[in-house]
């Protein structure tokens, strides 16, 4: 299935969260966080200015980003877990040797 939001809303992929500490210490499932960090799947096209103008969104598909911790509403598309959140909840985007540390 295929999902396009609208406006100015992004689909984002959580992140796994860490299972151990920086000292070892392995964490149980039932005090794990939810992660705030995650990957855009898809963003719509963009919201609309005072005038009409469509507005594209800073954003993109494949970006990681941070969000919020009561950010977005979670669904299940083709049995994964995402959020729908619009791009003002997006705090800011994960880029260079930061982001590539984490997907390693």
């Amino acid at each position: 299935m295929k999902f396009r939001p609208l406006h100015d809303r992004v689909v984002v992929r959580r992140l796994t969260a860490e299972e151990k500490t920086s000292g070892g210490i392995i964490i149980p499932d039932t005090a794990k966080e939810k992660p705030m960090e995650g990957e855009v799947v898809a963003v719509g096209p963009g919201a609309r200015n005072e005038r009409g103008e469509l507005v594209a969104l800073d954003v993109k598909a494949g970006d990681r980003v941070l969000f919020g911790k009561w950010s977005g509403t979670e669904v299940k598309l083709d049995g994964e877990e995402l959020l729908i959140m619009k791009e003002s909840d997006v705090m800011g985007i994960i880029e260079g040797a930061a982001a590539k540390k984490k997907a390693a």
